[in-house]
């Protein structure tokens, strides 16, 4: 077998791409090459449907060692009782609870996504907005900020069987005990997707929501740092609530209820070495250095949103907690739009995403925002003392983004800097 070039040579690019510029995509970060040599391992070879030591495929001796190892550490990583390495993604891992604990129809309360949230929170062009009946809570105009009594009204009125939390686009701690409190109070089944903080939550610097959510649901990568993939987690196993029983007549726990609307009820065989790949990265994210990583990487969030406030940008709810930022534009320019940003910032191989912002007055495909987050940065070794630079770097190129040569000498400037910092050399 020959070489296949024509994809080999795009890696190869994707690789400069990468060490080249200044990622600020909240949602990306940058694996160890421990984490990549288990992903590109012998294992993607194996099928194994199933749970360890109950699998449908012979030949799992390996992979249920595997597997279970992913499952212990993650349990140690979070202080949960039980979990669920399987999920191909996050929005798998919501799909798979929402199967698991709703019907078609039920009602569903989550966080909107023009305000932060995310698409598997009710979205009406996703399955969840589709499947299930959704309403929505927001931030404040006034202050950015998630009122929590006004959740509580919304949850009154609506009455859902599930309260989703979490978000995308929120740069603030989360109230788990208050929602916790509110979802008691309707009777509803508490879910945190914690997918963009669950390396600071495991870390301690952010709330736990495993104490108080009755479901919790991660991805693997942003600041867990490990292979793109989902988890689900419980603080404590319960019995179901609907009193669903087992053939033998007993009643199925949730743990029960959760694995099988995982397999079989929205995934075949999982994907054991993107698990190993996951073990990896929870082994890295359980040593004291990870903590130190966590610090740094809300330090330089921090810092950044100072200098982007310095610079005349406004942050959504006046600063951060965790890893992100949300940049309304317009109180730079009228004219200046997310797309606008995005497409500048590219030329000048700063990467980051144009996002709407909270009352959004322009289209998905425009917005009047940016979101950037810090994670990859930090782990390719930048400090807080660096983003005043970084922002001034995209400030200079927004200003002048009808200026090309403006914009060849930020990026001149960004491959300098980055040169400092090497990515796998």
């Amino acid at each position: 077998m020959q070489r296949d070039t024509q994809i080999f040579d795009l890696i190869q690019l994707e690789l400069e791409r990468q060490q080249h510029g200044i990622e600020l995509i909240a949602s990306e970060n940058f694996v160890s090459p421990q984490v990549m040599e288990a992903m590109g391992s012998v294992l993607t070879n194996k099928y194994a449907e199933g749970l360890p030591g109950k699998r449908y495929y012979g030949g799992c001796e390996v992979v249920d060692q595997v597997e279970q190892l992913a499952i212990d550490r993650l349990k140690q990583l979070f202080g949960c009782a039980w979990a669920n390495v399987q999920p191909h993604s996050g929005a798998q891992a919501n799909a798979a609870v929402m199967l698991g604990v709703l019907k078609p129809g039920d009602k569903i309360l989550g966080f909107d996504l023009s305000h932060g949230g995310h698409l598997t929170h009710g979205s009406a062009v996703n399955f969840s907005g589709k499947l299930y009946t959704p309403s929505f809570y927001g931030v404040s105009k006034e202050t950015g900020l998630i009122d929590w009594e006004n959740v509580a009204d919304i949850a009154r009125k609506e009455q859902p069987k599930l309260i989703i939390c979490g978000a995308s686009s929120y740069s603030r701690d989360w109230n788990y005990v208050r929602l916790r409190e509110i979802a008691d109070e309707v009777g509803a089944l508490l879910l945190a997707d914690i997918s963009h903080p669950s390396g600071l939550i495991a870390k301690g610097f952010l709330n736990n929501p495993i104490p108080h959510c009755h479901i919790v649901t991660s991805t693997t990568h942003k600041t867990l740092r490990g292979p793109r993939g989902g988890v689900i987690m419980m603080g404590s196993d319960f019995p179901n609530p609907w009193g669903l029983t087992t053939p033998k007549g007993e009643i199925k726990m949730m743990s029960a209820i959760l694995d099988g609307a995982v397999f079989p009820g929205t995934q075949g065989g999982p994907l054991e070495h993107v698990i190993a790949a996951k073990a990896v990265a929870f082994g890295e994210a359980l040593t004291p250095e990870f903590a130190d990583y966590c610090k740094q990487v809300m330090s330089n969030a921090q810092a950044l949103a100072a200098a982007m406030v310095s610079k005349g940008y406004s942050v959504i709810s006046g600063g951060t907690e965790n890893h992100m930022m949300l940049i309304d534009l317009r109180t730079k320019s009228d004219t200046l739009t997310g797309k606008i940003a995005e497409d500048t910032l590219v030329k000048c191989h700063i990467t980051i995403n144009k996002n709407a912002v909270p009352f959004e007055t322009r289209s998905p495909f425009v917005t009047s925002g940016i979101r950037l987050g810090t994670p990859a940065i930090t782990t390719r070794g930048l400090k807080a003392e660096h983003m005043p630079l970084v922002a001034e770097l995209i400030d200079t190129a927004l200003t002048h983004h009808q200026d090309p040569t403006v914009l060849d000498q930020v990026k001149t400037r960004v491959m300098e800097l980055m040169k400092g910092f090497p990515l796998y050399a």
